[in-house]
Formats: structure tokens, sequence, C-alpha cells
């Protein structure tokens, strides 16, 4: 492991993150009193580490022998998705990672000259470089919307990578079309913002107004979940990122074919787009009040091999399960542990 991921992050030696993180302590991420009280609410200090185009801040939770376990939250959620889920985790012996996915929090670009770029191949990928640059052979692996799909993509792609899994809403690897079909009424009022962010005023609208907009998906996506203003803005430094509305933007514009990728994940796409089955232990997980887009248990049961179950968590549970059931998502995780 570097120096540089063996210790926490002190805002003194901004040096240590490099060019890249010593720009982003400019927009106020780094170094500040604001990020720095707020980002990590709950969790030991931050961690920073050179992985693959990034300078990932994560999360470092457990006895560094226990058995890995790497979450991975969603949009427009932060670290804090996880944070009433890896105490169970640690005392039940495992070392919890939890980072900041490109585009959020202390998580920056190493290079100015990198692509922006929020496509599945090159989420996969970062979860894949954490791993090689905190020398981790293998972990258990958990999370839900892009967190999932990254994880997902992982387990089908390299699955001597993943133990297990716990996926919230099922097999969320997709097949990119550059002339998607056409979809349904409630399908497109559940992903409205996806046409939103496809317009020029829409990308204006999420860079001026991100704070509010992703109030009001968490209002969206989970309409049971009595949140309290502290609650969101524990998590909403994150989203003062420089990068996250160019990743947010090139992500959802992505998928409906209105954005290009990058060459270099063009074979690791044409492998996701032929949806691979997972083999690794895998638990899935649906709460009963989620508002935002998930597919229905019978439509991925078959892309899931190896031993598996279908969990759903009652008691108005919306689309961040993790953080509004986080015994369940706990649970879950150690259930899929067992079976590595």
């Amino acid at each position: 492991m570097s120096k540089a991921g063996s210790d926490a992050v002190d805002p003194g030696r901004r040096s240590l993150l490099g060019a890249a993180a010593l720009a982003a302590a400019e927009f106020g991420l780094i170094g500040s009193a604001r990020a720095q009280s707020v980002s990590a609410v709950g969790f030991p200090p931050l961690r920073q580490i050179d992985a693959g185009p990034l300078s990932i801040g994560y999360v470092d939770m457990g006895p560094p022998s226990g058995a890995p376990v790497i979450l991975l939250h969603g949009w427009p959620y932060d670290i804090h998705t996880f944070v009433e889920v890896a105490p169970s985790l640690v005392q039940a012996g495992h070392r919890v990672i939890i980072p900041y996915l490109r585009g959020y929090g202390a998580t920056v670009f190493r290079s100015a000259d990198t692509m922006r770029n929020g496509q599945q191949a090159a989420l996969a990928l970062d979860v894949i470089a954490l791993m090689d640059a905190l020398k981790i052979p293998k972990a258990v692996l958990g999370g839900c919307d892009w967190g999932a799909r990254a994880a997902d993509g992982v387990a089908a792609l390299w699955p001597e990578r993943c133990a297990g899994l716990v996926s919230v809403s099922g097999y969320l690897v997709f097949a990119r079309q550059t002339q998607p079909a056409p979809a349904s009424p409630q399908a497109a009022l559940a992903g409205w913002y996806t046409f939103y962010f496809a317009t020029e005023s829409g990308r204006l609208g999420y860079e001026r107004y991100h704070h509010d907009f992703n109030k009001l998906i968490w209002r969206h996506s989970s309409p049971q979940w009595r949140f309290d203003d502290a609650t969101y803005e524990r998590t909403a430094p994150a989203f003062d990122n420089p990068d996250h509305v160019a990743i947010v933007i090139h992500s959802y514009r992505w998928r409906m074919g209105l954005a290009e990728g990058e060459a270099r994940y063009d074979a690791i796409e044409q492998k996701l787009a032929t949806l691979p089955p997972i083999a690794a232990p895998t638990i899935t997980l649906e709460g009963d009040a989620n508002g935002g887009p998930h597919g229905q248990p019978e439509g991925y049961r078959a892309r899931f091999t190896g031993p598996y179950a279908h969990r759903p968590v009652t008691g108005g549970i919306g689309h961040n399960l993790p953080q509004e059931a986080p015994a369940a998502f706990a649970e879950a995780v150690l259930a899929v542990a067992k079976l590595a």
C-alpha cells in the first residue's frame, strides 16, 4: 500500500494528493473546514490513494486482516449511505472500505486531461483499480444504484475478484443502445431526470441547482423516507466536487446514446452488453417503496447462476436502501460473506 493509502488525509499536507487534488481544494473540497467537518461524519478520518486515473477518497474501517467488504454508493448519495451499515460489519470482524465514486467528495482525477466519464465500464474498473492499489485480491461487494452497477460489472467480468455480492435492485448491468427503445409513460416518469439531463438547459440547471435538485431526487426516489435536513446536509458537500456535474451529465447522456465514451473501454462495454451471468454468491434487495427506476426480480433472476436469494425489504423503504434499512443490508452482506 502506498503511503497515501495508509495515512489519513491531513488538510495541512495537501501535497500527498497531487496536482488534481490541489485543484479540487480550490473548489473547497479538500482542506476546507466545511468539507472536513461534514464529509465523513460518523466515520474515521478519510484516507486517500492513487488508483488508476483517480485519487480516491475512502473510509477504511475494521481489522486490516479482516475479510474485506467494499461498499459502493450511488447517485445522488455518498459514503454516508453506509454509515449505519459499516459498524455491524466491523463488529463481525470484516475490514470495510467505502470509497467516494468518481465525481464525488474527495475522489478527484489525477490528470486534468482525463475525460470526465461516467460510463459503466469506467465505474467498474475504478473498483478494480482501488482493489489493486489496496492489494485486495478478492472482496465481498455491495452497492446500490451506480454502486450496484459497478459491483455487478466487477462480479460479471472479474469473478475472481468478487467473493460475494449484495446488489440493490438486482442486475444493473445494461446493454447500451444508441437508439434506445421508447420508454413507457410510467418508466419515463420514474426516470424523468434522464431526459432533463439530455438537454443543455438541464445541464446548466443541474450545475446551478444541484443541491436542491438532489434533495428532490431523495424525496422522489424514497417517498416514505423521513430524512431530516441534517442527514441530507451531511451528504451534500460530496456534490461540490469539481467534476460532479460533468460525470453525472455524461453518465446519463451516455446511457441514452447521446454522448460517446472512451475507446479504451470499448472491449469492456462489448462484454457487458452481452449481459454476462454472475456466479458469485448473491443477494438482491428491493425496498417496497422504491420510487426510482428498477426492474422486477423475475426479470433478472436468470442472470445469477450461483447461490442466490432475493429479499424484499418492507416498511416504506425506498431507493437508498442501505441508509434507510441498514440492518437488512448488513445482514445480507454477512450472509453472502459466509458463503465466500
